[in-house]
């Protein structure tokens, strides 16, 4: 059952998670003070978001794994992952002592560890065209009482983890404070801290809904969550909170960095299309989500820019050729994610800026200047 100061609806109203934010730069200022007594002020910042993008989540596996051989990853401050990046990102926010889950997660699966295709009367009759159990059971497998130890542990020092799930019942971008389920003290964390990360990749349709418990007013009730790259593909804290803490303190002056591992491309990749209606449909939400992804990055600069933070930006580049075949395909994962893995540990993962010819118009800039990034 979900406890209080666990989730938030950011579109909705967001002074409560700019609460959370805030108590967690106290946490941060408690710790770090005590253990750095001579320190006068907070360390640099670093923030990392990483993007939904099915089989192409290898590719942010292999970078983080490559930053730490190349021997400058930082710890991060904020982490947050949604879709495939809601897979990396609990492994992403506890370090380098979880590269090996990475690696296991990212790169040495295929599609029979993600899913099963069910028959054709459970696909008429059923939410969904595959059983996701396979990923069920690799989270029950990597996903154990020992991660939530660890990030509870992070969690009070000031550090947040935050997932991205899409609430259907509402249809709205859902977030929710890992850190804060994996300190809860309750018994069903475990299962609710799966279930966010499973619902987080769950594509509709493709995968069935995740089904949450909650209790409000004392009744029982389901909600219905899925992908959370639905709403959004890559996603921060919003961006008010930032000025806000510096005016309040003088401490929180300090150096800042941005991280946005996109799992996917930015240019635009040829394929020939199929004359079917699967084909020509999954081509077309193909391209909406590749547009909405690169929308969603340019405003992550414009925050960026306008608070005076370092951006870092990193996608799969044209150069990398190998074909897909099928989706979860090893070959293809086991490729990408070395591809990545050789590009971080030669420093060439990270760009400080999109490309120019892919930033958005005026009028898009516009019509989501309200938008939380």
């Amino acid at each position: 059952m979900i406890a209080g100061g666990t989730r938030y609806w950011p579109d909705i109203d967001l002074q409560p998670i700019l609460k959370n934010v805030a108590q967690a730069a106290d946490r941060e200022r408690a710790w770090f003070f005590q253990t750095n007594p001579s320190a006068d002020r907070l360390p640099a910042a670093h923030y990392l978001a990483i993007s939904g993008g099915g089989d192409d989540g290898a590719f942010g596996a292999g970078l983080l794994i490559g930053w730490t051989a190349r021997g400058d990853r930082p710890v991060f401050k904020v982490v947050t992952g949604i879709s495939t990046g809601a897979l990396v990102a609990p492994f992403a926010f506890l370090g380098p002592q979880y590269d090996n889950v990475l690696e296991a997660v990212c790169s040495h699966i295929d599609r029979r560890d993600i899913f099963r295709l069910r028959g054709l009367a459970a696909i008429l009759t059923g939410e969904s065209l595959t059983d996701d159990t396979p990923l069920a059971h690799l989270l029950e497998k990597y996903i154990t009482t020992a991660v939530l130890r660890d990030v509870a542990r992070e969690y009070a020092k000031g550090r947040l983890l935050f997932i991205g799930t899409t609430d259907l019942d509402v249809r709205q971008a859902v977030v929710w404070d890992m850190g804060a389920i994996a300190s809860s003290g309750d018994p069903s964390a475990i299962d609710l801290f799966r279930k966010v990360v499973l619902a987080s990749a769950s594509i509709p349709g493709i995968f069935p809904p995740v089904m949450i418990d909650v209790k409000l007013a004392d009744k029982q009730y389901q909600e219905m969550h899925v992908d959370g790259a639905v709403t959004k593909q890559v996603f921060l804290f919003p961006a008010q909170f930032i000025p806000a803490l510096q005016s309040a303190n003088p401490l929180n002056e300090r150096e800042r960095h941005m991280y946005i591992i996109l799992n996917g491309r930015i240019d635009a990749e040829w394929q020939t299309v199929t004359r079917r209606t699967s084909t020509v449909a999954g081509r077309a939400v193909s391209a909406m989500l590749q547009r909405q992804a690169v929308d969603d990055l340019f405003h992550l600069q414009m925050v960026a820019e306008q608070d005076g933070i370092d951006f870092n930006v990193a996608y799969i580049d044209a150069k990398f050729a190998y074909p897909r075949k099928r989706s979860f395909a090893a070959d293809y994962m086991q490729r990408l994610f070395r591809y990545s893995m050789d590009e971080a540990v030669t420093g060439t993962s990270w760009r400080k800026s999109l490309p120019r010819d892919e930033w958005p118009s005026v009028d898009s800039v516009a019509a989501q200047a309200s938008v939380w990034h």
